[in-house]
């Protein structure tokens, strides 16, 4: 069974997807699961009883959404949030109540986490609420529960699971004080009305979503978040999410590894600034290289400015080349917009080609567009988790964004993934 375009499209619809985020076979498993269930044979007949049946419709999407997490998931981000609480928010506020909000929370270990992080910093529980919010009613039901098996809590530094839960049969129960600081609920992060009576909120995580998103759906869903956060407040997001934000009216902060971005209370002029003195760009060229320990240096790429004479008049396939191949040749004579859309168009025939979002990656790069590169080049991992030449664009972008340690990682696997090609030929 091939994954259904009408389907795709409804689920693009209902909660942003883009459906190469996460690959045709994910959708066709969680199909075919559902329609066996209901005795249908015809993906067609599926895509009509999605139309008229929300019920259904949340049940596909339970099925296709899959959380992945666990408490104090990545340290530094509840970290940075404990320190600019007890620095930044506490002083200004002497009695009012601290929100935050956290959204997607799957099953809750990170909105629990965030309560946790904030007790042991030393603001009291009646200090804090937190709204903790997901599309899914599985993952809320399992949250409010409050019960977690082993896979839950990772790594060697579990003390706070001594002091903030008790075993019980089937895991480690979450105590009382904790659970009562969250509220859940089920949300849609794209709706038009998400949280529109909420007020504003202090801190906003919303970590490692955005990137499943398509890029009209990473705009509404970024423009809802500005809307929710105070002026001058900090949203948690993932590395890769960072460049979503700060193009959309977010600055850095001054905790780099914690992936913070803080409001602005005025657009700034800064990019404009940077992007007038920015030098002419250099020819790319073939081959990128792995980088090496140390200071990581921008990887090379196929894509070469116009500076050559330009040898393709044309988006149309070269007779005995296929499309990724004319793709590339334009995008080697400077036509990047031409070479972006036939990716574009290729990618909706084959949304599985780590090639295809890599040489897409590489045609946004040389246009000067992280986000959207680092957006592909991470789909291209996703589906080729060694493709080196990825890793070392990524590993890149990620330096920029002052993510050095994890850049480093990306750098080092991008060295063993290119030494193992290495022996296998």
């Amino acid at each position: 069974m091939n994954s259904h375009p009408g389907i795709e499209g409804i689920l693009r619809q209902a909660i942003g997807l883009d459906p190469s985020s996460i690959g045709s076979p994910a959708i066709v498993r969680a199909m075919r699961a559902r329609m066996q269930s209901l005795g249908l044979a015809s993906p067609e007949d599926y895509g009509v009883l999605l139309q008229g049946s929300p019920d259904e419709l949340q049940e596909l999407i339970e099925s296709i959404v899959v959380s992945e997490t666990w408490f104090f998931r990545d340290s530094e981000p509840f970290a940075a949030l404990a320190r600019a609480v007890k620095n930044e928010w506490m002083p200004a506020h002497s009695s009012s109540t601290l929100r935050i909000l956290s959204v997607p929370c799957a099953t809750g270990e990170e909105p629990y986490s965030i309560a946790m992080a904030l007790m042991d910093s030393g603001l009291p529980a009646t200090r804090f609420r937190i709204d903790a919010v997901d599309v899914s009613l599985r993952v809320l039901d399992h949250a409010r529960r409050g019960i977690y098996g082993r896979n839950s809590f990772r790594g060697a530094d579990l003390p706070f699971r001594d002091r903030y839960f008790r075993h019980v049969e089937h895991g480690h129960l979450i105590s009382e004080i904790v659970r009562e600081r969250v509220d859940f609920r089920q949300g849609n992060l794209l709706a038009p009305d998400f949280a529109r009576h909420e007020g504003l909120y202090d801190y906003i995580f919303c970590r490692n979503v955005l990137i499943y998103f398509d890029d009209g759906a990473q705009q509404r869903a970024v423009a809802g978040l500005k809307r929710l956060l105070a002026a001058g407040g900090l949203i948690f997001t993932g590395h890769a999410e960072v460049p979503l934000l700060t193009s959309r009216g977010f600055a850095g902060s001054e905790f780099p590894r914690a992936f913070a971005c803080r409001k602005q209370d005025a657009p700034s002029k800064e990019p404009e600034m940077r992007e007038r003195r920015r030098p002419a760009r250099k020819a790319f060229k073939p081959a990128p290289p792995v980088p090496q320990p140390g200071r990581l240096h921008r990887p090379a790429a196929t894509v070469i400015p116009a500076s050559r004479p330009a040898q393709v008049d044309s988006a149309k396939p070269e007779k005995g080349k296929t499309d990724l191949e004319t793709a590339s040749r334009l995008a080697d004579c400077g036509k990047l917009s031409e070479a972006a859309d036939m990716c574009a168009a290729y990618l909706r025939k084959n949304p599985d080609s780590a090639k295809a979002h890599y040489l897409l990656g590489l045609i946004h790069d040389a246009s000067g567009e992280d986000e959207h590169a680092a957006r592909h080049y991470k789909k291209a991992l996703y589906l080729e988790p060694d493709h080196c030449e990825s890793l070392a664009h990524l590993a890149f972008l990620l330096e920029k964004q002052g993510d050095i340690a994890g850049a480093k990682r990306l750098s080092t696997r991008a060295g063993r993934s290119r030494q193992s090609s290495k022996v296998k030929t």
